[in-house]
């Protein structure tokens, strides 16, 4: 048996068993994002280190825990918090936990996240929908040897973010009286942040937001079938738009700010899933 597939079965199996009902919908929380996972009904708490093989974040903003709990009718799945490959983690243990929700039977993955801001149009605190993204990590999470029961060789990325669930976030962006943006999301590898002349670089070729993560999760979970939508919490304009350095607890500053906004949004789409 490939052992990256025995893994992920395991830890599948390890989630079912403490679970409950299962998830239909599982979110991936972003930098200070997590307190969403707080809102969900009848809930169950699982530490990453208690699930095996599960990879642990120790990155600040970052809780490390899997809750699965109840919204309304649907089952959902919170992972408040996320592992990145600037950690020193290789891409099949950052996107590990989008593995086992596929396994789970997860079919609506939500991806956020805290990015720093390109386009100058953009304010601190703005919400962004991901229309697509540009992969500047330097690896891809389907290199090596392909196992079919996660998904084809070669898998089409013509719509990694679904128009049907961007199309859902807008209404209800309408419906909370909010504005959400749209743009392409740039993935680089960190930890340091993007120098000025980097940011005018990916302005150029398209990148509305900036981040570290995200894209990885984005292109396995298309691997597996699953229909995704990302946001981005504009955290911070990134290097060169400001005359200021940038700074981690201005992120968690920034995502604390928009807490009651984002977390009503992630309501109203789940709500019209």
């Amino acid at each position: 048996m490939n052992v990256d597939y025995d893994r992920v079965r395991q830890a599948a199996d390890a989630v079912r068993t403490k679970s409950g009902a299962l998830p239909e919908v599982a979110v991936v929380l972003g930098s200070g994002l997590g307190d969403f996972a707080g809102t969900l009904g009848a809930s169950v708490s699982l530490p990453y280190q208690s699930l095996p093989h599960w990879p642990e974040s120790r990155v600040v903003g970052h809780a490390g825990r899997l809750v699965i709990g109840s919204m309304g009718p649907k089952r959902v799945a919170a992972l408040a918090g996320r592992c990145h490959a600037y950690e020193g983690h290789d891409l099949k243990a950052v996107t590990f936990a989008v593995r086992v929700m596929g396994l789970l039977g997860v079919r609506t993955l939500i991806l956020t996240n805290a990015a720093g801001g390109i386009n100058t149009t953009f304010a601190e605190g703005a919400l962004m929908v991901i229309d697509d993204h540009l992969n500047l990590t330097g690896n891809n999470p389907l290199v090596g040897e392909n196992d079919e029961r996660f998904g084809v060789r070669f898998p089409d990325m013509t719509e990694v973010y679904s128009k049907r669930l961007r199309a859902i976030a807008d209404e209800s962006a309408r419906a909370q009286r909010l504005e959400l943006r749209h743009g392409v999301y740039a993935a680089l590898l960190g930890p340091s942040y993007e120098t000025p002349a980097e940011i005018r670089y990916l302005r150029a070729i398209g990148a509305e937001a900036v981040g570290m993560s995200t894209a990885a999760e984005a292109i396995v979970a298309q691997h597996m079938g699953m229909e995704v939508l990302g946001i981005s919490c504009i955290s911070n304009m990134a290097a060169g738009v400001l005359p200021q350095p940038l700074r981690h607890d201005e992120v968690m500053e920034t995502t604390r700010r928009v807490r009651t906004e984002f977390i009503g949004l992630l309501e109203a789409i789940i709500a019209r899933l």
